[in-house]
C-alpha cells in the first residue's frame, strides 16, 4: 500500500486551497501528511471527487463546480481514513469508529455473544426438561453479567464486578480451586453422561467462558499489558461460578 508523504502533498497542493483531500484506493497518508492536512484544515476524505469517475486523463469540466462530496460519515480505526459509506469488510468497533471484521476486538464481542446464547439454550433445555429452578435461574444472573460486560465494552466503560452466585471474585476462586473442601468433590471429575444434563450443559458453558476469556486476553494485549484486566477477570470468575455450580449438582446442593 503506497503512503502519501507530506513532501509529496505540499508539491500537490502548491498554490491550490481545497476544502477536501481525497485518498485514492489503495494508498494511505503518513502521520505527518495527515498533520499537515489538519494545519491547513483540509478535511480527508476516502475515494475520488465524483468528476474523478469519468474517463482516465479527462479533467473536471470547465467552469463547472464539482458536487460537493458526501460528509464522511466513518472513520477508519487503524489508519485514520475517513469513509462516507461503510466497507463489508469493516464493522462498528464504537461510535463511528470502524475495524475490519477479523479485527481482534471484533472476535472476542462474537464469543461473548456466543456465550450469551448459550446460557439461553441451556436455560430452555433445562426448561422443556423440567430442570431445577435454580440451576435455571443461577444461570440468569451469569447472563445478566454477560450481558453488562457487553455493553461495557461496546461503550468503552470500565466493568464493575457483581457477585457471581452470591460471591466475590476471591470466593469463586477459594471454592472452585478446592471442591473437596466445600463440596465433597474431586477437583475437575471428568465428565460422562452419567452425570446427567444439567452437569454436561454448565460443563459444556464453562469451556465457552474458557474461550472467551482467552478472547478477551488477545483483544485487550497492548504488548506484554491488558488494557482490560476488568473483562478479562470478570470471565475467569465467570468459568469460576460454572465449575461451582458443577461441584453443586454432583454435590446434591440444588437439590431435585
Amino acid at each position: 500500500m503506497k503512503v502519501i508523504t507530506e513532501a509529496m502533498l505540499r508539491e500537490q497542493l502548491r498554490g491550490a486551497e481545497p476544502k477536501v483531500y481525497f485518498v485514492p484506493e489503495g494508498k494511505i497518508l503518513s502521520p505527518a501528511a495527515r498533520e499537515y492536512l489538519q494545519q491547513r484544515k483540509i478535511r480527508v476524505a476516502k475515494g475520488e471527487p465524483a468528476w474523478a469517475a469519468g474517463t482516465a486523463g479527462e479533467e473536471a469540466p470547465a467552469q463547472q463546480a464539482a458536487p460537493a462530496p458526501a460528509a464522511p460519515r466513518y472513520v477508519d480505526g487503524e489508519t485514520g481514513a475517513f469513509y462516507t459509506e461503510k466497507p463489508e469488510h469493516m464493522t462498528q468497533l464504537h461510535g463511528d469508529v470502524l475495524v475490519e471484521k477479523g479485527d481482534p476486538r471484533i472476535a472476542f464481542r462474537g464469543k461473548l455473544d456466543s456465550l450469551q446464547a448459550q446460557v439461553v439454550l441451556a436455560q430452555a433445555l433445562l426448561h422443556e426438561g423440567g430442570g431445577n429452578s435454580r440451576v435455571i435461574a443461577d444461570l440468569g444472573g451469569l447472563l445478566s453479567a454477560l450481558r453488562e460486560m457487553m455493553r461495557c465494552d461496546v461503550l468503552g466503560e470500565e466493568y464493575r464486578a457483581q457477585p457471581l452466585l452470591g460471591m466475590s471474585h476471591e470466593e469463586l476462586r477459594e471454592r472452585s480451586h478446592d471442591p473437596m473442601r466445600f463440596f465433597n468433590i474431586q477437583r475437575m471429575e471428568l465428565p460422562d453422561y452419567q452425570m446427567g444434563k444439567p452437569y454436561a450443559l454448565l460443563n459444556f458453558l464453562r469451556t465457552q467462558a474458557r474461550e472467551a476469556e482467552v478472547a478477551a486476553a488477545q483483544a485487550f494485549r497492548s504488548g506484554r499489558r491488558c488494557t482490560r484486566p476488568d473483562l478479562v477477570e470478570a470471565l475467569n470468575s465467570m468459568s469460576s461460578a460454572l465449575h461451582i455450580m458443577m461441584c453443586m449438582v454432583l454435590a446434591g446442593q440444588y437439590g431435585k
